[in-house]
């Protein structure tokens, strides 16, 4: 058939084949398919497969792809990423999707960051951290070797791990290196706290102390009755202290003077803590300095701020015939406040004061608390480092830990953010790599 008469034939049966209903197409195309050769068989497998399968993330717009990659979950998008070079390019660059991800699995997002393919990274990351911590195998331990006697008191801030001894000694640690990088003659310290000037220590001598990092000289003193626990805020020039009588001194930190002694504890005060509160309530504003003091039973909050002769706002209990102790440890985020008990974790909104939730671990009894955030918390007993998963309340790994004697005040431990491990520009609520620093003595 000659060219010119073969397109008017092909125009003719077109035109009469779309005329046509469904089921009699379907009969015209099975007989043209029953009458071919090899060669047209092969020809039409071939064409179908293109026909058929449409590469929608290619053909639609970005924003439309970026709307229906948010419906998958995070591992199908890692699988959709081998299917070609294009769909990679298109699913490594939907930051929302990553930052979804990131978020689900407790990290906090910098919104300044806005480079898909970081937080694609950060994601890989923490799925990597969580298989280890699920295999056991997300920690290393190591010892600083400094200390002649036994080791009391913590402190880590920013990769610098201070510890302070029964040897008379305060030293600082790099912690990427292992290495002493100061140290100076104190007093026993049995609480500590440092920023990049100053160290200040407190003792069962009765004393606190502010010590000059560069010179190891000491800048201030401070006399009360034995001392747990320290906190201090440059901004308002004040150094609290929890102390055995029972009660919280407040002092000028730069005069060195007491400018008040907050009663109203029927035990040892073995936790302070001074934080700016960041929610409103008829008692505080976002932005005012609240102080948490802890003893064996209650916890008790302070307004503290240019007014220093305050009343006690607050006292949170787990049981009122105090039948039920509290662990010395406390989290206080200036939204939340949380502490262990023999019952479980308490954890307390500090707007209304009211308990939130109770988060009970029936295999294991009276794990003492080390960090709290909002996907994960540290928790620990005499054999084990855990790790709970706070979305289903459970735990999800262990680590066993090196010999230590407790404390019945809780310096034993504190969880720290490794520099180097994770990361730039990102944070989580409660990183699942995790520094744990143990007072072996």
């Amino acid at each position: 058939m000659e060219r010119k008469d073969f397109e008017t034939w092909l125009d003719n049966i077109s035109v009469t084949f779309l005329s046509l209903t469904d089921l009699q197409k379907n009969e015209t195309l099975d007989h043209l398919i029953s009458l071919s050769g090899a060669v047209q068989l092969r020809h039409l497998s071939n064409n179908l497969e293109t026909l058929l399968k449409r590469d929608f993330l290619k053909l639609l717009p970005l924003e439309l792809s970026f709307y229906l990659l948010k419906w998958l979950d995070p591992q199908t998008l890692l699988t959709c990423c081998l299917v070609s070079k294009q769909w990679n390019k298109v699913i490594s660059a939907c930051t929302e999707v990553w930052q979804t991800a990131c978020k689900n699995l407790g990290w906090q997002i910098d919104d300044s960051v806005q480079d898909a393919l970081h937080w694609k990274k950060v994601y890989l990351k923490a799925i990597l951290r969580m298989k280890q911590l699920e295999d056991h195998e997300a920690f290393e331990t190591s010892s600083l070797i400094g200390h002649s006697a036994r080791v009391y008191a913590l402190y880590y801030k920013d990769g610098l791990l201070c510890t302070g001894s029964d040897d008379l000694s305060a030293k600082l640690w790099d912690v990427s290196t292992g290495q002493c990088v100061y140290g100076i003659q104190t007093h026993t310290c049995a609480a500590v706290k440092f920023d990049e000037q100053k160290l200040v220590t407190g003792s069962f001598d009765n004393t606190v102390a502010c010590w000059e990092w560069s010179s190891g000289a000491r800048t201030q003193h401070f006399r009360g009755t034995r001392v747990f626990s320290v906190d201090y805020n440059d901004e308002l020039d004040i150094l609290v202290s929890g102390s055995a009588d029972f009660t919280v001194k407040v002092w000028a930190l730069s005069a060195g003077t007491c400018l008040n002694t907050l009663t109203g504890h029927t035990e040892w005060v073995t936790k302070v803590v001074l934080q700016k509160c960041k929610v409103k309530s008829l008692l505080h504003s976002p932005g005012d300095y609240i102080l948490l003091s802890a003893d064996k039973y209650e916890i008790k909050i302070w307004p503290i701020g240019r007014e220093i002769n305050c009343k006690c706002l607050k006292t949170l209990s787990v049981s009122e015939d105090r039948s039920i102790c509290l662990q010395p440890r406390l989290h206080f985020d200036g939204k939340y406040i949380v502490c262990s008990s023999a019952l479980g974790l308490y954890q307390w909104d500090f707007a209304s004061y009211d308990i939130l939730r109770v988060i009970k671990t029936p295999e294991i009894a009276n794990l003492a608390l080390l960090g709290f955030g909002d996907i994960f918390a540290l928790l620990f007993d005499n054999r084990y480092l855990y790790i709970m998963d706070l979305r289903t309340e459970s735990l999800i790994s262990r680590w066993p830990l090196p010999e230590y004697r407790k404390s019945k005040r809780g310096s034993s431990f504190l969880a720290g953010e490794r520099p180097g491990l994770l990361p730039r520009n990102s944070a989580a609520s409660l990183r699942p790599s995790f520094l744990v620093c143990t007072a072996k003595y």
